[in-house]
This record gives structure tokens, C-alpha cells and sequence, in this order.
């Protein structure tokens, strides 16, 4: 089985590739694009990450630029590296990626992996995938499972109306919906039934590893991002679409059909999601309800056997 993640590699981008990487298959590829922050700085923080973390897959240059509008990223929120922190950061490494752009890999991924079912796990603002759907409709239509972590069934958080992810790039996921890929949609309802605490850094602090102070200043710097804000705790988004990739058992899925606004002040980048039969032809599936208790046992306990390691 073929498995390629695509992110904008914060620090919950991190923490999913981390939860496939302990509980999933090998993973064959990374592909960056815009999204937390801009491109170059989400290419420091892949080869940084890469580094630290002893990911011996190779690391893709993809889309800098949403397919039409303005680039937008979350450094309002996470900071210019768009990953916060109480202390360490990632050091500061060589930017050393593979050669082949994102898409000439995707493209030869697709082309060339063996026998078996390919499935991307997509972390960020859909610009790679859509880029594929346009050029390469026909290697695209091999894709067999793609789970994204975008989208919003009842509200957005970067608008009222839209989640970061869409509304970043909302034409992007309008094509990649249109070619009519097998879109796994795990959305912000979803992942805030999966909830980190202040409490849970204590146990990865303690570890013994050499990842285990920054594994912890970054994991306490992103529930921080809740709790400056009156909350108990905070979802650690990326992760727990990556618990759904690995352990799609523990996920209610339900299909539906979903359209992306295109137009509206205050409706661009909204998920409408439809989940009445007979109401319009289904597209796509949603993630409904998910073991919340044990999803965020396998994210913990990944950070807290990353700690010892």
C-alpha cells in the first residue's frame, strides 16, 4: 500500500506524520505547500522536522500560491514560523528537498507505486492535488483513498463561515472535489472532539530522548493557542485526521455531498455539506463522530514513545 502525505508542516502537521509513521504504512513521499506560513518557511520547518526526527522519505517543493486568489496563511495565529512554542524551536537546519517538484513526484508516485491501494493524507490548502486533477486527470483517478484535514459541516474558525484549510485555497478544493476523488473529509467538528490539556505535556516532558524538551515546548505552544483564548484545551487538528487515515475503524463515516463556496464576503471557503438522500448525488464522505478517548490515546502515546526514543 502507497501512502504520501501533502502539508503545510506546522506543528500539527508534525504530529501526524509522526502518528502515520508509528501506526500506518511506510510513507513514500511529502509533498509542501503554502499554508501555515509562506512556502520557504514551510520548507524550513519540513527540513528541520525531516532532520530531527529521522523521516528518511523525501520532501517535495509544491504550490506557493493558491489556483487564484491571495496568498493567506495562519501566522496570524501561529506565529511568522507558523508553529508556536514555549521554548525550543526546531533548529535551524540545511534546506536540502528532492529534486522533483511536487508534482512531477506525485506523478511518478502515481505512475509507478506497486500493486496495491494508493492513499494521500492532505494537511493543508489542496493546491497540490487540484494542479495534479488538472494536468494529470488520468493519474489523479488512481488515487484510491485521499483524507483531508479541512472544511467545516457547522461553522469555520478563520471566517464564521470557512476553515483555514478551504478558505486558503477554496478553488483548489472546488477541482479536487469536481474530479470527483475519493475525498475522506475530516473537519473541524470532528477534530474538537479530540482534545489535548496543559496536563498531557507533562508525561512527554518526561522523557529521556533527546526530542523530548522541544517535543513538549511545541506541544505545550500549540494547546497554549487555546487556552490564551479561555479554553481548557486545544485539537491538535492534523493529528487527529491522521488517527482517521490509520485507524478509519475508529471513525463514523457518512457520505455526503459537498460543494465549496466560490462567491461572499463572508461565505468564501465554506464546506457545504448535505447529508440528506435525495437532496443531490453524493460526492464525497465526511467524518461524523470518531473514539475520541481513543484517538487521543494513540496521538499521546506516539509524542510520548517519540519522547523516549
Amino acid at each position: 500500500m502507497g501512502v504520501w502525505i501533502d502539508t503545510d508542516m506546522g506543528f500539527d502537521d508534525i504530529a501526524a506524520v509522526l502518528v502515520v509513521r508509528h501506526c500506518g504504512d511506510p510513507i513514500d513521499g511529502i509533498s509542501l505547500v503554502f499554508g501555515n506560513t509562506d512556502l520557504e518557511q514551510v520548507e524550513r520547518n519540513a527540513a528541520s522536522a525531516a532532520k530531527t526526527f529521522d523521516w528518511p522519505f523525501p520532501l517535495h517543493r509544491g504550490r506557493s500560491l493558491p489556483v487564484l486568489c491571495h496568498l493567506e496563511t495562519a501566522q496570524s495565529i501561529l506565529g511568522n514560523l507558523g508553529m508556536p512554542t514555549v521554548g525550543r524551536r526546531l533548529p535551524d537546519v540545511p534546506v536540502s528537498l528532492h529534486p522533483q517538484d511536487a508534482f512531477a513526484a506525485l506523478c511518478r508516485w502515481l505512475e509507478t507505486a506497486p500493486d496495491g491501494r494508493r492513499r494521500i493524507l492532505a494537511l493543508g490548502p489542496l493546491t497540490n492535488i487540484a494542479a495534479l486533477c488538472l494536468a494529470r486527470p488520468d493519474l489523479a483517478a488512481r488515487i484510491d483513498d485521499l483524507v483531508w484535514m479541512g472544511g467545516g459541516v457547522t461553522s469555520g474558525n478563520h471566517t464564521a463561515s470557512a476553515e483555514f484549510n478551504a478558505f486558503a485555497d477554496p478553488e483548489a478544493a472546488a477541482i479536487v472535489i469536481s474530479h470527483g476523488l475519493p475525498l475522506k473529509m475530516v473537519d473541524l467538528d470532528l477534530c474538537r472532539k479530540v482534545l489535548a490539556a496543559p496536563a498531557d505535556v507533562a508525561p512527554v516532558r518526561a522523557g529521556s530522548g533527546r526530542n523530548a524538551e522541544l517535543l513538549a515546548d511545541l506541544l505545550a505552544g500549540f494547546i497554549d493557542i487555546a487556552v490564551q483564548r479561555g479554553r481548557p484545551a486545544m485539537s491538535l487538528y492534523d493529528a487527529v485526521a491522521a488517527v482517521a487515515f490509520v485507524r478509519p475503524d475508529l471513525v463514523v463515516w457518512r457520505a455526503a455531498r459537498i460543494d465549496i463556496e466560490l462567491q461572499g464576503q463572508h461565505t468564501r471557503g465554506r464546506t457545504v455539506v448535505e447529508t440528506r438522500p435525495g437532496r443531490a448525488p453524493f460526492n464525497a464522505a465526511y467524518a461524523a463522530d470518531i473514539e475520541a478517548d481513543a484517538a487521543l490515546k494513540i496521538i499521546l502515546d506516539v509524542f510520548n514513545n517519540e519522547a523516549c526514543r
